[in-house]
């Protein structure tokens, strides 16, 4: 019926089908965020049911991922079935439009980050902000703070990020060459690579020398890059679905916004990641001595 519908339509734009899928993710959503909060706060119920609820340990958020899991499965299955059908040229032209925008609030996203390092690293021991000279000791990095050194991991997932710019670039060429073979070969090293970065970044924050709340250093470092590796995570996921819809063949020279868009973001990612790169890792270690593992 509603494919008959659209068969029927007398203009080019995409009215979508009713969903029950975003109401299911919006009560996943709430229950993961409920789960997550009582996972980190067992006590938020009394102290009579504080250790009841600490045995429940990570089974806490199970529920919410599982419905965030299913959400996203079928959701996805949705909007990929609509795009082989619905998406005319005008309807392409929109979603680029729409993820433009996106991924320029993304910026301004990363963009808060980035002030508070340099408001506080630029101005240590600031007379304006109360505490803050106590804090850091006037100086930047502050005292007893022993920061990565930029050319070790930093370093090497820098390379990872950049190796994988040029991966996600070879296989859209491919796509817009009509060369499934290379572009599902591209889309799998992207994927690979961009999982190693997430290991070793997990790697990274599992021997730093600095806790999240030892100081103001730690908070806005863990949150920047923290964030930019919650993003990597996403991107890799976008990338791997582009994977299994190429080995589909799915993508078309003309008709491939789902990759074009996984692309633009993972670009995005990886110029964020060289200003982590230089700001935070290399210049904000300042004359610190780096730690040593």
């Amino acid at each position: 019926m509603a494919a008959a519908e659209h068969a029927a339509q007398k203009h080019p734009y995409h009215l979508v089908d009713p969903s029950v899928w975003p109401l299911v993710g919006s009560i996943g959503g709430v229950v993961l965020a409920f789960g997550t909060a009582l996972f980190m706060h067992p006590d938020m119920f009394g102290a009579a049911h504080k250790d009841s609820i600490a045995a429940l340990g990570v089974w806490k958020i199970a529920p919410g991922i599982l419905i965030v899991l299913t959400t996203m499965w079928f959701w996805w299955k949705d909007v990929i079935r609509e795009s082989r059908t619905y998406h005319t040229p005008v309807v392409q032209l929109g979603l680029r439009y729409g993820m433009i925008l996106f991924i320029t609030s993304e910026v301004f996203f990363f963009m808060a980050f980035f002030w508070a390092f340099f408001d506080a690293s630029l101005y240590p021991g600031a007379a304006n902000m109360p505490g803050r000279a106590e804090a850091t000791g006037g100086v930047w990095p502050p005292k007893g703070i022993h920061p990565f050194d930029p050319f070790d991991l930093p370093l090497m997932n820098t390379l990872i990020l950049l190796t994988s710019g040029t991966t996600v670039t070879w296989a859209h060429h491919a796509i817009l060459e009509g060369d499934q073979k290379n572009a599902v070969r591209g889309l799998l090293l992207t994927v690979l690579l961009g999982g190693f970065f997430t290991c070793v970044q997990v790697y990274e924050y599992a021997n730093a020398a600095f806790g999240f709340r030892e100081g103001i250093y730690p908070s806005t470092f863990y949150m920047a890059t923290g964030f930019h590796g919650f993003h990597v995570l996403v991107g890799t996921i976008f990338l791997a679905v582009c994977l299994f819809r190429a080995m589909k063949g799915h993508f078309k020279p003309d008709h491939h916004f789902g990759f074009e868009a996984a692309a633009w973001y993972w670009h995005f990612v990886d110029v964020v990641w060289l200003f982590l790169f230089f700001a935070i890792y290399w210049w904000g270690m300042g004359n610190a001595v780096p730690a040593v593992h």
